[in-house]
């Protein structure tokens, strides 16, 4: 979805009144007050409106009411568009931490008792902060004293003109690097840009920081603490898949029902009343129909707490009050089904859900894909589907070249390869398509992944891979076969068959043009026909075009280019209702079949979704990304991208193999209990950093397609006049070590990661510098990485 300008607004509560929080401070919660958070986004399909209100943890309950009384007075305001929710210290929501890229700050004590959001240039300050978080930064005051460090945090000591960022031997690197970027912010924010940071990685290497520390802290007397495992992810994953319904009344004498797949027509009904959707305890949903009371309305929150209470739930759960219309993204996608007016599905199809059985199908123009690439997103295309093409057959667990002439046919009895080689920016990418058959063996789909995965090294393990499930093939893959897919239920397409193929064959022929069209074998009888499709029944002596009432011309068409393919007899177009005898005697006589109006029906605007898949807690968790954008795919992790009709796995450079290989498991596990009921062959597509397709970059806002080049660098020799180039940034008669090497952040190339130097480095150069390769260096623990750096003047 293209996303546009978002606004937010913070709202601190003195006084019981609402008085606006200084932009500079946004992101800097009082620990004794309450705020409210007002949040606007505005996409191509409208705006989205979210609506918080924060609790301290040494607010007063007076303050606490007060806010709850003004966010239900700016929904009114707001004509109840606001999704709304309740965000306790210390347990913020996904959401509301996106907000905040930088981190949260929370301050001891409040506005009451004196103390100011913004003090620019304030260096009377002696402070330690906690740094929690690997994806959203929280920062929380503690004492000063070594008694709160552990080694698997950062931590921040605020000295006014000195910020020193102790980085535990344990941390990430993402959590050094989001540490680093609070720090920052703070320097920006609050000292005017004159506070100078200093950074401990290791504390050998940094005495005179050590010293200023020893100062303010004293000497250590003890061992630090272990790091702190986070059980909350775990705890999340596991509740949030427990769904169940109940009535909200004023004593709440709830009415509980099973465990639920849920589905919208549950809501269509109940629209006077008010519901709350339990979550397992880790979050509480409250749905408000349009003609439920004013005082139902006014109450939601206050019935879900005391729901909460009831439950006996921690007082810190999540709450988010939703309007009858106005459900958010989140809450939809723990329906079964969701529907609305207006769906869009297809490349250029538009279906409403009224009485009619088709309407006129817009033509899709394949040149808007590089221009616009949240559309190729959308309509799930690489490219126009004007590349190159081989197709292998698994025969005897080895690859076998197709016969060109046969491409685009397939069978149900074995697996295929689908290489396919497209032009962008001047230089070939390559998606590796993986077709399954139903009927194939296990050891021939094993084989079909086992050379895939050959194949891809051969092409520098730069291919995009699809596991493409028989009859679930993906847009792009029937586009690039131009009309002339045609899949056979069984059988297989191997020079010696055991058995004979049949005398009668039915196909299902769909799609109006090249890009969208596809023929499949179904059973030959008269109950497999559909009055909203064109049919073509093979005998030995004829093929027939079965043409239903509700088909298109531009189907019509389709249908006679891939008569061709499945036969060589004369072709015979006939009408429904308008069939000769020797048709439905082929058939095995006539029958009932489907003759009513179809409805299309799909998820719509369905939100993308990120995960992030690590095992750097010591176990492995699937993490979600809110607002997520393209700094979130961590380097160091596998990302999980949920778009509904197809699964990405982007594997990151640095990530482990047990990452990458857990991560496959994950996802289907993630579509075998998705509360919605997913199908279990939606594809799931793998990407390698570096070589992103646009169907990928299209769902993030603004993709920077230099973020990671390393194919820009040449090979590392000295050049006269040679150059290099990263970002159109030139660097001339120079090695690329000697542009990397020892060089501090501002004097490197712009574009230049500074955390990943030794990314740019070939292979061979890369041996000589840490004396193993690439692949031993990433599998030892991240501390030993950025020691080894640092000796090499990588750091």
């Amino acid at each position: 979805t293209l996303v546009l300008p978002m606004t937010r607004t913070l709202i601190s509560l003195q006084n019981m009144k609402m008085v606006p929080v200084p932009e500079k401070a946004y992101g800097t919660f009082f620990e004794g007050d309450c705020y409210i958070i007002l949040h606007t986004k505005r996409t191509s399909r409208g705006s989205t409106v979210d609506l918080h209100y924060w609790i301290g943890k040494d607010s007063s309950q007076d303050e606490q009411g007060a806010a709850a009384l003004y966010v239900t007075q700016l929904d009114n305001a707001l004509r109840g568009n606001p999704v709304q929710h309740r965000e306790v210290q210390g347990h913020e929501s996904e959401t509301f931490q996106s907000y905040f890229r930088n981190g949260i700050i929370y301050k001891k004590g409040g506005v009451a008792s004196g103390f100011k959001h913004v003090e620019t240039n304030m260096y009377n300050i002696k402070r330690l902060l906690h740094v929690k978080g690997k994806k959203h930064v929280s920062a929380t005051e503690v004492a000063l004293s070594w008694d709160s460090f552990n080694k698997g945090d950062v931590f921040l000591l605020d000295l006014g003109k000195v910020l020193i960022q102790w980085n535990g031997p344990n941390c990430s690197i993402a959590e050094r690097s989001r540490g680093l970027a609070l720090a920052r912010s703070i320097r920006d924010s609050e000292r005017g840009g004159r506070a100078q940071i200093g950074i401990i990685d290791n504390e050998k290497d940094s005495p005179d920081l050590m010293q200023i520390m020893k100062m303010v802290l004293g000497e250590r007397r003890r061992e630090l603490r272990d790091a702190i495992p986070d059980e909350k992810a775990d705890e999340a994953a596991h509740k949030s898949s427990v769904r169940k319904l109940f009535r909200s009344t004023s004593n709440l004498n709830l009415q509980e029902g099973s465990n639920l797949k849920l589905f919208t027509s549950v809501f269509s009904v109940l629209s006077q009343d008010c519901y709350i959707l339990d979550q397992g305890g880790f979050k509480i949903y409250v749905w408000r129909g349009k003609a439920s009371s004013l005082e139902e309305k006014k109450a939601a929150f206050t019935r879900a707490v005391g729901f909460i209470q009831a439950k006996g739930y921690p007082s810190s759960t999540n709450i988010e009050v939703i309007n009858d219309g106005a459900e958010s993204a989140m809450f939809k996608q723990l329906f079964q089904r969701w529907t609305e007016k207006n769906e869009t599905q297809g490349l250029g199809k538009v279906y409403t859900t009224g009485k009619i059985a088709k309407v006129e199908q817009v033509k899709f123009d394949t040149t808007q894909l590089h221009a616009r690439p949240e559309l190729a997103a959308e309509q799930r295309m690489v490219d126009d589907a004007s590349g190159e093409i081989e197709v292998w057959r698994i025969e005897d667990l080895q690859m076998q070249p197709v016969n060109p002439k046969t491409y685009g046919q397939f069978y149900g009895g074995d697996c295929y390869l689908v290489l396919y080689t497209y032009l962008r920016s001047g230089r070939p990418h390559y998606v590796l398509y993986m077709w399954q058959g139903r009927h194939a063996s296990v050891d021939e789909i094993t084989a079909c992944a086992l050379n895939a995965i050959e194949l891809d090294k051969k092409y520098g393990d730069e291919a995009v891979q699809v596991r493409v499930t028989m009859g679930k093939e993906p847009t792009h893959f029937l586009a690039i076969f131009k009309g002339k897919l045609v899949i056979y239920e069984g059988g297989t397409s191997r020079t010696q068959k055991n058995t004979p193929e049949p005398a009668i064959r039915l196909f299902q022929v769909r799609g109006t043009d090249e890009m969208n069209t596809k023929a499949t074998e179904v059973p030959p009888r008269a109950s497999s026909l559909n009055s909203n499709d064109v049919f073509l029944l093979t005998t030995s002596q004829v093929c027939y075009l079965w043409c239903g009432k509700g088909c298109s011309g531009d189907e019509r068409e389709m249908a006679k280019m891939v008569a061709d393919i499945v036969s060589k007899g004369d072709k015979h177009t006939i009408l429904e209702g308008q069939e000769p005898a020797e048709f439905w005697e082929a058939l095995g006589g006539k029958a009932p079949y489907a003759s009513e109006k179809r409805f299309q029906e799909q998820i719509t605007h369905y939100q993308p979704r990120l995960f992030e898949c690590s095992n750097q807690t010591g176990r492995f968790i699937m993490t979600e990304v809110v607002g997520f954008c393209q700094e979130d795919l961590d380097e160091d992790d596998v990302m999980l991208l949920d778009t509904w009709e197809e699964i990405f796995l982007w594997v990151g450079k640095a990530s482990n193999t047990y990452e990458r290989t857990e991560s496959i498991a994950s996802a289907k596990e993630y579509l075998k209990t998705h509360p919605a009921g997913r199908d279990l062959a939606t594809p799931i597509i793998l990407v390698k950093q570096g070589y992103e397709p646009l169907n990928f970059t299209g769902w993030f806002n603004a993709w920077d397609p230099y973020k990671w080049s390393v194919s820009c660098w040449k090979s590392p020799v000295v050049c006269t006049r040679a150059q290099w180039c990263l970002k159109g940034v030139t660097v001339s008669e120079h090695t690329l070590c000697e542009v990397l090497m020892n060089k501090t952040v501002d004097e490197l190339p712009e574009g230049v990661d500074p955390t990943k130097k030794e990314y740019y480095l070939s292979d061979a150069d890369f041996h000589d510098i840490f004396g193993k390769s690439k692949d031993e260096f990433y599998q030892m623990p991240k501390w030993k990485q950025q020691n080894e750096k640092k000796q090499c003047g990588l750091f």
